[in-house]
């Protein structure tokens, strides 16, 4: 009996299983065909419709339809506004559109400047619609806006339609939701003829800017208050301050001008400009020096006013160019032409014109400065023992020391060989006599040092007053150099000049040499000879192959005075330009007749002094000899010293440039004992350098 009870409770129970599994499979069937119901409706967007609630499924259905309906109300929300949007775009009279990666909507003005209808321009690329050349900006410009990076406000662009003329607009994108995504809304303002006109004149005033810009002068503009409202790259760099801390600043703030010799200030030339209502310059002596003090530069600058479209002043513009190395390139070239290469001292050339000037103040005043002349005793000695180094080293030492002995005021020079001279300005008679016994003790207490050796030397000063009675330069010169002449042979070092000292060194000393050049110009009592030039090298057979020798014709001297006992006169006493002048004409006229032969191709090498190097006449005096004896210029080579040319530099580049033009030649000699050698090779057309023997 309970065996049978247990049976059917096993039944019953697994009856009750199969029941609801059957009730399970039932309602998931009923869920899936609602679900894929509510897919269906969200796929194809009808969301008024609604899922069957019948039967086992009807709990979810009532849940999907009330998700319809919030999503139905929604939808029906976001047309409406989107209508509303689009209507109020579609009535907007400028040109717009919504662009996301094509063109979603566009009005109708947008259309008509295309030249198409609204319908046919949606879906295409905004690149089809503009001039290609601004494809690559435009394209560049909405990524930036979309990604919302820094971009410009605004666009100007060229629409381009199919047919017709392009639309130039302006155009203003901005992130917009469309439809559910981000989108750009391109807003586009037409340009007309007075837009246009000035977009055009923005263009030109850009392009001023960068002009400007890319100036190498510095530029600076003020307003009529001398406010700084624009400064270029070049000026920001001159003036060492940005172009934003420049800005609404006086020029006066920023620097300072003056005169480059005395540093007298200059004033400001924007305040003196818009003044006087005129252009301002500051020439060859302006030096700007900036607020902080640090910098000096030599400076041209101009200001100039600035007036607005109705004449009226609305300021200054500022002109600055840098001229500090142009200066620094004219004040060495001025320095190479009026100082000695050798010790730095004024060159005579330089010495006689700052002693004619005293002169001149002298006899126009009751003024007097004094002339001294130094003839240094026993530098030949030096020379030839130790060689030309150092002889150049002991001038060097004694140029310094002399200078160390006088005033500031005074003029120290190198005259000759081992000669000096000085200009004692303002300095009474007595004073001089004081220096000039300071510069005998101190050179009397140097010694020079070479090698193994030490050398002594002294020197001998001859003084003259300039005062309104002096007599010319040459005058001048000749007393100086008598007193010196006396004070050598008296052995007293420093002697006043008299009027009894050129007698005296007339008869007793060099200036005895004066006459007799005169006389052997006069009565043509000079000889040359030509001294053979000879290769260590057979093969070469190009350069001088014979060299002018010059000789003084002497009863008592059968073989004649070598140019070493007069050279020196003619030098001091200014005839080595009529010396040179004969031996040209001369070696000119015997080359000419034949009197001088010389091998095919080769020529004949003539020396010129540096006096003659020096007068603009004498060029035209060869070329004349040239014309009239028949010579060709390639037979003729001109052998010059290096410190001629230095001392004599414009007249040298010309005189050597024309001849060597014509085909002369050129030789520049004693290559090497100046401190300007190599700087003078590139400034003359040289054939052949001569090595100063103490190198060899």
């Amino acid at each position: 009996m309970f065996g049978t009870w247990l049976i059917l409770l096993a039944a019953t129970v697994l009856l009750a299983l199969v029941a609801l599994l059957i009730w399970r499979e039932r309602r998931a069937a009923s869920f899936a065909s609602a679900a894929s119901e509510l897919t269906d409706i969200l796929r194809t967007g009808r969301f008024a419709a609604r899922v069957p609630s019948e039967g086992l499924g009807a709990p979810f259905a009532n849940t999907a339809n009330r998700l319809l309906d919030h999503i139905a109300a929604r939808d029906l929300q976001l047309r409406e506004r989107e209508r509303s949007f689009g209507e109020l775009l579609s009535n907007l009279q400028d040109p717009v559109a919504v662009h996301r990666e094509q063109l979603l909507f566009v009005n109708a003005r947008f259309a008509a400047l295309l030249g198409a209808d609204a319908s046919s321009l949606t879906g295409r690329s905004l690149g089809d619609c503009i001039n290609s050349d601004y494809s690559e900006l435009v394209t560049e410009h909405l990524r930036r806006v979309l990604a919302d990076e820094p971009a410009p406000e605004r666009l100007e662009i060229e629409l381009q339609p199919t047919v017709g003329q392009t639309a130039r607009v302006e155009m203003t994108a901005s992130r917009i939701d469309y439809q559910g995504s981000l989108a750009l809304l391109l807003s586009m303002v037409e340009m007309g003829p007075r837009a246009l006109a000035a977009s055009s004149s923005q263009r030109v005033r850009a392009t001023a800017w960068e002009t400007l810009d890319s100036m190498g002068e510095a530029v600076i503009t003020t307003d009529a208050n001398e406010r700084i409202d624009y400064v270029n790259y070049a000026a920001e760099q001159l003036l060492g301050v940005a172009s934003g801390h420049a800005m609404g600043r006086n020029l006066g703030d920023l620097l300072t001008l003056v005169d480059e010799v005395d540093r007298r200030s200059l004033g400001d030339p924007v305040r003196q400009c818009l003044s006087t209502r005129a252009r301002v310059n500051v020439g060859r002596r302006g030096l700007m020096l900036t607020r902080g003090g640090s910098d000096e530069r030599s400076v041209e600058l101009t200001a100039s006013p600035l007036k607005n479209q109705r004449g009226e002043l609305s300021g200054a513009v500022v002109v600055i160019r840098d001229v500090s190395e142009l200066r620094g390139l004219a004040r060495q070239m001025s320095y190479q032409a009026t100082h000695d290469s050798l010790t730095g001292l004024v060159n005579r050339q330089e010495f006689e014109r700052r002693t004619e000037d005293a002169l001149a103040n002298a006899h126009a005043s009751t003024a007097h400065h004094v002339f001294c002349y130094l003839d240094l005793d026993h530098f030949k000695v030096v020379n030839d023992t130790s060689g030309h180094i150092a002889g150049d080293n002991m001038l060097r030492e004694v140029a310094a020391l002399v200078k160390e002995t006088v005033r500031d005021s005074d003029t120290v020079g190198r005259l000759g060989g081992d000669e000096f001279g000085l200009l004692l300005i303002g300095c009474p008679l007595e004073k001089a006599r004081q220096i000039a016994d300071d510069v005998v003790r101190k050179i009397s207490e140097y010694r020079f040092v070479w090698k193994d050796k030490i050398f002594s030397i002294g020197v001998s000063v001859g003084l003259v007053e300039i005062s309104r009675e002096s007599g010319a330069l040459e005058e001048l010169m000749n007393a100086a150099d008598s007193a010196c002449y006396v004070a050598k042979k008296q052995g007293n070092h420093v002697h006043v000049y008299s009027a009894r000292d050129e007698a005296v060194a007339r008869h007793r000393g060099e200036i005895h040499w004066l006459q007799r050049l005169q006389v052997a110009l006069k009565e043509n009592r000079f000889e040359l000879l030509a001294q053979p030039i000879i290769s260590v090298n057979d093969t070469v057979q190009d350069g001088p192959a014979l060299e002018v020798l010059l000789r003084l014709l002497d009863d008592d001297v059968p073989e004649g005075i070598a140019p070493t006992e007069f050279l020196r006169a003619a030098e001091r006493y200014r005839l080595m330009g009529d010396v040179d002048r004969w031996v040209v004409q001369t070696a000119f006229t015997a080359l000419g007749r034949g009197g001088i032969r010389l091998p095919p191709g080769r020529s004949l090498a003539i020396n010129l002094s540096g006096q003659t190097l020096g007068d603009p006449q004498f060029l035209e005096f060869v070329v004349d000899c040239l014309d009239r004896t028949g010579v060709t210029p390639e037979q003729i080579c001109f052998e010059v010293t290096e410190s001629a040319v230095t001392t004599n530099m414009e007249h040298a580049r010309r005189f050597i440039g024309v001849l060597h033009g014509m085909g002369c030649r050129f030789a520049l000699d004693d290559f090497g004992r100046g401190l300007s050698s190599f700087g003078n090779l590139k400034h003359l057309s040289l054939d052949y350098l001569k090595i100063d023997g103490s190198f060899i």
